[in-house]
């Protein structure tokens, strides 16, 4: 026995070189085989969507008279698409670098920098708005965010979602309007705004993403590479050996992917490779290799395109309301922008008002002194003047106040940042005044709602989504369907080793190895190597195929029809959701038209008002010459003139609010301003906006527009930046 036992061990220790042969070839045909996934890029559901935006019209050669910003281009990044594996097959297992948050103000806040003051017509405000608004750089994540989601969904995965609400985190100037449709995932998992009727966890859940099961579409490569060295001390008297010796050494390989019709691969490519010292055995070593292939098909739940590209037709129409979420975060900002500044125009103006007050009413004071020192006024008029001059230095104090406020929010709202000293010291003077124009464009309302009704981002957002809840009813729907699935298969397998019992003949007749009876591999009664053992796979010398059905009913089917039944429930409600938008959308523009013919008329009778208080005053003052009136009665006339001048300037700013709201609520805000939207996803604005029904002001120095030149090449910004 110790013999027999020191005769196996070359075989044992020759195992790992003769395994090593065939490890590698498995590793090439598993290579092989993981090619077929290289077809799933180039399916059409699967494809990416083109660019969201376009490029922005570059200007020619900026004038020599203009100070210019020097924005730097922004390389966009498509996060829908994956990383390539060639020319670094590691890169796809390596995480994606992304750019870090960029806080630094663009160039073009310096570039209207002058003598430590910011002359800021409302053309740049909003041009500065684009560039530095922080509530727009948290929208502009959601959009790559949303590519992301088209990338999960590509490899077959459930979505998660994307949030597209209006950000509105910057103080100051408030914005009406409807709010946002939010991109949900798989589900359309949300927090229960409250009561009773939560679902699990305490979530309220919908039925959007439900269907069928979905395979993996990215291929997936298997292995298992196993040493095993076993030894067992034999209990059994018919044992020849006291102990017996085992070494298994295993080579398994499998690929599975799944396809967008509701296709499933699977292959397995099986080693093994068994020396012993057991007399008994027949081989030692043990060669044995097989394979198989199988194509499964869903014949009823799950085929077809449809039920397994749910997720990525989902995200898709994600990112398409990204964008118009996007466009609709623009609104709101440009919106609240312009509300901002004419708050600031208003501060502005409400400042010099008083001041001019104030001016007269200290005038008034010194004159009523000297007449009182010659006994032309009694005395207590010199108290009533010192009472108006202390009424008006609060009234200053308080309007200059409001507008240093209105600065400070105004730089907040224009800059990342405001931790500069000098920007933030800056005093902000408006160089844009208010125009109310001669008449208003004649536009019915009817035109006006129609309008709205084709621009308003929410509604499209809302059009967008019955859409998907549309797509979603189909899937809901096959998910109904018993399960029949149809497959096939065919493998093979292969014998090898060496003989581990001497040849039968006419001395050894028993306990011998007989060729005749043998397996075909052994029929020559030599060993067969691991080479010879894998073209038995293909040879067809141990073939195993088949074709079948597998057949699930659920008799009941219960969960299947409560999901139709909400889905199509879900649905309806998203209808009468976009009904009410649409009611809501046409009360808004009727609103907003109401509101610009009373601002106007409050405009025109403020104007009246303030001339008549100006001739007023002028007549009293005239009169006080005379002896025909008191200082009293013309320091009454003089607050009247303020306080109507401070409501001229208030009704100016209130009906250019009204205007901006008429805009908005008609979603004409971007084309009237000449917004442009692709500037504003790259946080690169080339083109100047050009608000309408405004002029400069005549008490300021002009500011050249900032017309930022050509950009210049800069390295990807595949974070902060799309």
């Amino acid at each position: 026995m110790p013999g027999d036992h020191a005769m196996l061990l070359p075989r044992l220790t020759s195992a790992p070189a003769r395994a090593t042969h065939w490890i590698v070839a498995c590793a090439l045909l598993t290579c092989a085989l993981s090619l077929c996934g290289l077809a799933q890029n180039a399916s059409p559901a699967a494809s990416p969507a083109p660019p969201h935006t376009s490029s922005p019209a570059v200007p020619s050669t900026p004038q020599p008279e203009q100070k210019t910003a020097q924005p730097q281009q922004v390389h966009l990044v498509d996060y829908s698409k994956p990383r390539s594996a060639f020319p670094n097959l590691l890169q796809p297992y390596l995480p994606r670098p992304l750019a870090e948050v960029n806080l630094s103000n663009s160039a073009r806040i310096d570039s209207l920098l002058q003598d430590g003051k910011i002359y800021l017509s409302i053309d740049d405000a909003i041009a500065l708005a684009l560039e530095n608004n922080l509530d727009l750089e948290i929208a502009r994540y959601n959009l790559n965010i949303a590519d992301a989601d088209i990338l999960r969904a590509k490899s077959g995965a459930n979505i998660l979602g994307v949030n597209t609400g209006v950000v509105q985190n910057t103080p100051g100037g408030g914005v009406g309007g409807l709010g946002g449709t939010v991109g949900s995932g798989a589900g359309g998992t949300t927090v229960a705004p409250g009561g009773a009727g939560t679902g699990t966890n305490g979530l309220v859940s919908s039925t959007l993403g439900i269907g069928s099961p979905i395979v993996s579409f990215d291929p997936a490569l298997t292995g298992t590479l196993q040493l095993d060295k076993n030894n067992t001390e034999s209990t059994s008297i018919f044992s020849p050996v006291p102990i017996v010796a085992q070494n298994t050494y295993t080579a398994d390989f499998g690929y599975t992917q799944g396809f967008q019709w509701g296709t499933t691969l699977n292959g397995g490519f099986n080693n093994t490779h068994v020396t012993t010292n057991n007399p008994t055995t027949l081989l030692s070593p043990d060669l044995t290799a097989n394979f198989q292939f199988r194509l499964t098909q869903n014949l009823l739940q799950g085929f077809g395109i449809l039920p397994n590209t749910r997720f990525i037709r989902i995200a898709q129409n994600n990112r398409k309301i990204s964008n118009v979420a996007f466009r609709l975060q623009v609104i709101t900002t440009v919106d609240q922008i312009e509300n901002m500044y004419w708050d600031l125009v208003y501060a502005y103006e409400n400042v010099k008002v008083q001041e001019e007050a104030l001016t007269y009413a200290q005038k008034a004071y010194t004159d009523t002194q000297t007449q009182a020192q010659v006994g032309t006024v009694p005395p207590i008029q010199v108290v009533s003047a010192q009472s108006t001059v202390a009424t008006d230095q609060q009234n200053l104090i308080v309007a200059q106040n409001n507008l240093e406020l209105q600065q400070l929010l105004m730089k907040n709202a224009l800059s990342r940042s405001i931790e500069d000293p000098v920007l933030a010291d800056a005093d902000v003077i408006p160089t844009s005044t208010m125009l109310v124009p001669q008449q208003e464009p004649a536009t019915s309302t009817l035109e006006l709602i129609a309008e709205a009704l084709q621009q308003r981002a929410e509604l499209a957002e809302s059009r967008i989504d019955l859409d998907t809840r549309n797509l979603n009813n189909k899937t809901v729907r096959n998910a109904m369907l018993p399960t029949l699935d149809a497959f096939a298969y065919y493998g093979g397998s292969g014998l090898g080793g060496d003989v581990a019992r001497p040849t039968c003949s006419s001395t050894i007749t028993s306990d011998c190895f007989n060729p005749k009876n043998a397996a075909p591999p052994f029929v020559t009664g030599g060993p067969v190597s691991y080479p010879g053992t894998l073209k038995q796979l293909v040879n067809g010398t141990a073939p195993d195929k088949g074709v079948g059905l597998t057949l699930n009913i659920p008799l009941r089917n219960r969960q299947a029809q409560a999901n139709q039944v909400r889905a199509q429930l879900e649905y309806r409600q998203a209808q009468v959701r976009q009904h009410q938008l649409e009611n809501q959308v046409r009360i808004e523009v009727r609103n907003a038209q109401f509101d610009v013919k009373q601002n106007r008329a409050a405009v025109q009778a403020a104007q009246s008002a303030a001339e008549f208080a100006r001739e007023s005053l002028n007549s009293e003052e005239e009169k006080l010459k005379v002896g025909l009136s008191t200082q009293t009665a013309v320091l009454q006339q003089a607050s009247v003139l303020t306080s109507t001048e401070s409501n001229l300037v208030s009704a100016k700013a209130a009906y250019e609010k009204s205007r901006i709201e008429l805009e908005r609520a008609t979603g004409a805000l971007l084309e009237h301003s000449g917004i442009d939207v692709a500037g504003a996803t790259r946080g690169q604005v080339t083109k100047l906006p050009s608000v309408p029904y405004v002029a400069p002001r005549q008490d300021v120095p002009p500011a050249a527009p900032q017309q930022p030149a050509p950009p210049q090449s800069a390295p990807a910004q595949p974070g902060g930046q799309m």
